[in-house]
C-alpha cells in the first residue's frame, strides 16, 4: 500500500520532514486542511521515543485543530508541529531560528503557537525569523497565560450539558470532580467555585492540590480514585486517553466534560458512554476558547470582551450537538464531527474571526 493511502496520511493537505544538521532540528510539521484559512497549531517540542511517536502525534493533533477550529467557527485549518528534542537541554537559539526558517518556507500556510514543551520567549524567538507566529503580546496588551481562555470555554461548555442534561440552568450545588489541578484545571475550579459548585480534586501534586482546595473548601481524593466520587460532572483537565474502557465502566458520573486533549483512549469509549447514559461533550468542543483567543490576537481589533463573548458561545455549540445527538441517536463526538464536517464545505470568509 502506497504511504499517501495510509489512514493518517491520506486527509491530511501536506506533511514536511526537516532535519537541519547545524543547529540539530529535527521537526514535522502537518497541515490537516486549510480550506477555512491558514492551519493554526501548537509547536511540541518532546524527546519522543522515536520518529513515528513523533509523527503519530503531528497527524493525529493537526486533525484534531482542524476539527476544534471549525466549530469554534475561527478562520482557519488545523496544523501542527513537532520538534524530536529535550526541551530543557536541546533548546538553543539555532535550533529555534532554524524552526523559524521552516516554518517561514510554507510562506504563512501554517501558524504556528505556543504548546507543550515550548513557550511565551519561544514564540517571541520565531518571530523574530517568520511572521507566522501566534501568542505575542500585542497592542491591545493581549497576550501571556491562556488557561484564563481555556477554562472559561471549559466552564461554559459545562453549562451548555447541564442545561441540557440536568435540565438546570445554574451550577451552584452541583458536584464537580476535577482531574488535574494545573494551570487550566486549578483556573476551572475557581470559576465553578464561584458559581457554587461543590468541588472534588486529584492531582499527582499533592501540594498544589492540598494548597488549593483549601482555598476553595474543596475535597481532596487520590488520583486513582477520582473516577470513582459520584458527581453530576468529571472534569478529565490532566493527561490525555484517560477515558479508557475500565475508566468508562468505572465512572459515576452524568457528565464529562474536560480541559484535556485527546480524552478518548479508544473511539469505541464514546459508544461505551453512551450506552451507560453518561454525556460525553468532546474535548475539542470544550476547550477552544485558547486556540480561538489566539486567533484574535492576529486581529487590529482585539477586544477582551468580543473574546470571551466568543469563547462563551461554546454552550450553544455545544447544546446544538447535544440536541441533534439525542435527535438522532448518535454519541455527541460523531455529531461534532460531522457538524465540523459540514463547515469545511462552507465558503472562505463564513468564519467569524
Amino acid at each position: 500500500m502506497s504511504i499517501f493511502d495510509h489512514a493518517e496520511f491520506s486527509d491530511h493537505e501536506q506533511v514536511i520532514f526537516a532535519n537541519d544538521p547545524v543547529s540539530g532540528l529535527k521537526a514535522i510539521i502537518a497541515i490537516h486542511n486549510s480550506y477555512r484559512g491558514p492551519a493554526l497549531g501548537g509547536l511540541h517540542i518532546h524527546s519522543y521515543r522515536n520518529d513515528a511517536q513523533a509523527l503519530g502525534e503531528a497527524l493525529k493533533s493537526s486533525r484534531g485543530m482542524t476539527y476544534k477550529t471549525a466549530l469554534a467557527n475561527l478562520p482557519h485549518g488545523g496544523g501542527k508541529a513537532v520538534v524530536i528534542a529535550d526541551p530543557r537541554y536541546d533548546k538553543t537559539p539555532s535550533l529555534l531560528e532554524a524552526m523559524g526558517r521552516l516554518i517561514d518556507s510554507l510562506d504563512g500556510r501554517y501558524i504556528t503557537a505556543e504548546d507543550q514543551g515550548s513557550d511565551a520567549a519561544d514564540m517571541q524567538a520565531l518571530a523574530r525569523v517568520t511572521p507566522h507566529v501566534v501568542g505575542l503580546r500585542n497592542p491591545a496588551g493581549a497576550g501571556g497565560d491562556p488557561s484564563p481562555y481555556t477554562a472559561w470555554g471549559v466552564f461554559n461548555a459545562m453549562r451548555g450539558a447541564v442545561r441540557h442534561t440536568l435540565g438546570k440552568t445554574e451550577l451552584c450545588g452541583l458536584r464537580v470532580a476535577i482531574q488535574g489541578v494545573g494551570h487550566v484545571g486549578a483556573r476551572l475550579a475557581r470559576y465553578l467555585h464561584e458559581a457554587g459548585a461543590r468541588l472534588v480534586l486529584s492531582d499527582v501534586d499533592s501540594h498544589a492540590v492540598n494548597s488549593l482546595a483549601r482555598h476553595l473548601d474543596a475535597r481532596v481524593v487520590a488520583p486513582k480514585t477520582i473516577f470513582d466520587v459520584e458527581a453530576d460532572i468529571f472534569a478529565p483537565c490532566a493527561m490525555g486517553a484517560v477515558l479508557n474502557a475500565e475508566v468508562c465502566r468505572r465512572l459515576q458520573a452524568r457528565i464529562v466534560v474536560g480541559a484535556a486533549n485527546d480524552q478518548l483512549a479508544e473511539p469505541a469509549c464514546a459508544e461505551q458512554l453512551l450506552a451507560r447514559g453518561i454525556v460525553y461533550v468532546p474535548d475539542y468542543v470544550a476547550n477552544a476558547g485558547g486556540v480561538i483567543e489566539v486567533a484574535w490576537r492576529r486581529r487590529a481589533d482585539y477586544d477582551r470582551r468580543q473574546v470571551m463573548a466568543h469563547i462563551a458561545g461554546i454552550e450553544s455549540t455545544l447544546e446544538t450537538i447535544l440536541e441533534r445527538a439525542g435527535r438522532e441517536g448518535l454519541s455527541p463526538v460523531a455529531i461534532a464531527d460531522r457538524l465540523a464536517e459540514e463547515r469545511f464545505a462552507e465558503p472562505r470568509g463564513k468564519a467569524s474571526v
